[in-house]
């Protein structure tokens, strides 16, 4: 063989064997072909994020390279859905919300809605108004979580994102229709009554609204928004949804399309809102109920009761129920009508009152609506306001003496054998150290658990079934939270009228069923015209005893 042939097979095989290579490469392993990859990135020095902890090099602060485990890598950030009104039947129809995937149609959020979220999370009041919330949550953190949970509520922490869209399309809307000023700087997820709306509704609190006879549009918005929000946590939960959330009671058809004008921009959320009222034909009422399921129910109280009756609409099921313009309602002969929807309502729902209590008659109401543990909110200081709902009775005495006989006949009828356990705690507060250690000995002798100065404690509250009774002297009144006492006795009549206002403006948060007793004597009288004026005002039966007294001082003077 020529040796020109032998080179040309040599050659030819070297071709052979370098083709057989480049097959064998494309046939390996995943795990190899990962290692490869990983080397040739490594080469040109492209890494994962996840591959920073395996080429870096321990430290004295970081022996062990722990600081890479608590890394937060962030993938790609993508658009937040909001579901349709579509999607969230399709998920209560089948009663989880989970298998929703959304559609073609659904509302994303805009880059208007974005950047006001970096607006609210940026905003240094509202996380101060936020770490204030946390604060207070911590103090008696057992409680607070017991009843949560037992209320089964899902808020905490801070206002939610869903809560701030909510309320920025409410003013966008209200702004483009001329109902608010858009000079105006101050947005609505800034407003104080808001936040303190929401810290309230959070920890499962009723509200009692005592600013003025109606709401206003920033108090709709921000309810509306709300129980928006609830109903988004309720539906990513899987909870099912059957019939309105939300049930608005208004006193008049005025009211009802200013209610559903704020809440109308909601719709891109998917709520939907409807208002009922006597402007309407009935007929027509049922017709669209029939195909409509709304989230948010706006009526008048005889309307709904109404339709109610004729099983058009379900209210059973309503998880807020907002009482307006309640003095309107009473007026026109309708607290029969309110009592008999709220007997409709199987669930207990929170319960929001706005009510100026400036008449007498509307107290019973209002204690008949908010059963529980309350807030008071109030757009201002007022002494009709803070005082809303406390019954104020004062008592004439003859003599020093007969103030304390007098005192224990009232404690009596406050937490006696016939009312035992209305009141849970009593207030005396005692002017004149004369009378302090006769009035401790009475109560004690009556069976009563006694404090003396000294701030309310469970120990001494849970001793005996009856109320506990702290004795004060007026001097160290301000040394304590009056605000937790349901029943406060002024024994000895106050020097100033401004003690007396601070006593009823303090006492009785939590409760809408306050009372305060005062006692007075001839020794008073500089007081007794100031005293009358009050009791007007809020609205109080000033006692003919009273005024007889007035009267005769007067005439004496004159």
């Amino acid at each position: 063989m020529a040796k020109g042939d032998d080179a040309i097979r040599r050659k030819k095989n070297k071709l052979n064997r370098k083709k057989q290579r480049a097959n064998d490469s494309a046939t390996v392993s995943n795990r190899i072909a990962a290692i490869i990859a990983a080397k040739k990135r490594r080469q040109s020095g492209k890494r994962r994020n996840c591959q920073g902890m395996c080429f870096s090099l321990p430290t004295p602060e970081d022996p062990f390279n722990d600081k890479y485990d608590k890394m937060d890598i962030k993938g790609k950030e993508t658009k937040k859905v909001v579901p349709s009104k579509e999607d969230c039947k399709v998920a209560i129809n089948r009663n989880s919300v989970a298998s929703n995937k959304g559609t073609p149609g659904g509302n994303h959020v805009s880059i208007d809605h974005q950047q006001q979220l970096e607006k609210v999370k940026g905003n240094k009041w509202w996380n101060d108004q936020a770490m204030s919330l946390r604060s207070t949550e911590h103090v008696g953190k057992e409680n607070v979580v017991k009843r949560v949970r037992k209320k089964d509520f899902e808020q905490s922490g801070c206002p939610s994102k869903v809560l701030a869209l909510c309320l920025d399309s409410i003013q966008n809307a209200l702004r483009r229709d001329g109902f608010l000023s858009s000079e105006e700087d101050k947005p609505l997820f800034m407003n104080k009554w808001g936040v303190e709306f929401w810290k309230c509704y959070s920890v499962g609190n009723d509200i009692l609204e005592t600013s003025g006879a109606c709401s206003t549009i920033e108090q709709i918005a921000w309810i509306a928004s709300t129980a928006a929000d609830s109903i988004s946590r309720k539906e990513k939960e899987g909870l099912s949804l059957m019939g309105p959330s939300l049930l608005f009671l208004v006193p008049s058809q005025g009211e009802a399309i200013k209610v559903r004008t704020v809440c109308k921009p909601l719709k891109a959320h998917g709520i939907h809102t409807v208002s009922l009222h006597t402007g309407a034909p009935i007929d027509h009422q049922i017709h669209g109920l029939k195909n409509i399921e709304p989230e948010f129910l706006v009526s008048t109280p005889e309307r709904l009761l109404e339709l109610v009756s004729l099983k058009a609409i379900d209210i059973s099921g309503v998880s807020l129920l907002v009482v307006d313009g309640l003095e309107t309602s009473i007026k026109g002969g309708h607290s029969d009508v309110i009592k008999s929807i709220r007997h409709h309502i199987s669930t207990n729902p929170h319960t929001v009152v706005f009510s100026d209590c400036s008449s007498h008659a509307s107290i019973p109401l209002v204690q008949n609506l908010l059963r529980g543990s309350i807030c008071r909110l109030s757009l201002h200081d007022s002494i009709t306001s803070q005082g809303a709902c406390i019954m104020q009775s004062v008592h004439v005495c003859a003599s020093e003496e007969e103030k304390i006989p007098k005192g224990i006949q009232v404690l009596d009828q406050a937490g006696g054998d016939e009312l035992e356990g209305q009141f849970s705690k009593v207030l005396f507060i005692v002017g004149n150290n004369s009378n302090f250690h006769p009035l401790v000995s009475a109560i004690e002798s009556k069976g009563y658990s006694v404090a003396l100065n000294s701030a309310p404690s469970s120990e001494i509250e849970n001793r005996k079934s009856r109320p506990s009774v702290f004795v004060f002297k007026a001097e160290h009144i301000n040394t304590i939270d009056i605000g937790e006492f349901e029943v406060v006795i002024i024994s000895d009549f106050v020097h100033k009228m401004d003690d007396y206002v601070q006593i009823l403006t303090r006492m009785a948060r939590h409760t809408a069923s306050g009372a305060l007793h005062s006692f007075l004597t001839a020794e008073n009288a500089a007081l007794i015209e100031q005293l009358i004026e009050i009791l007007e005002r809020c609205g109080q039966a000033v006692p003919e005893a009273v005024r007889n007294l007035f009267r005769s001082i007067s005439m004496v003077e004159g």
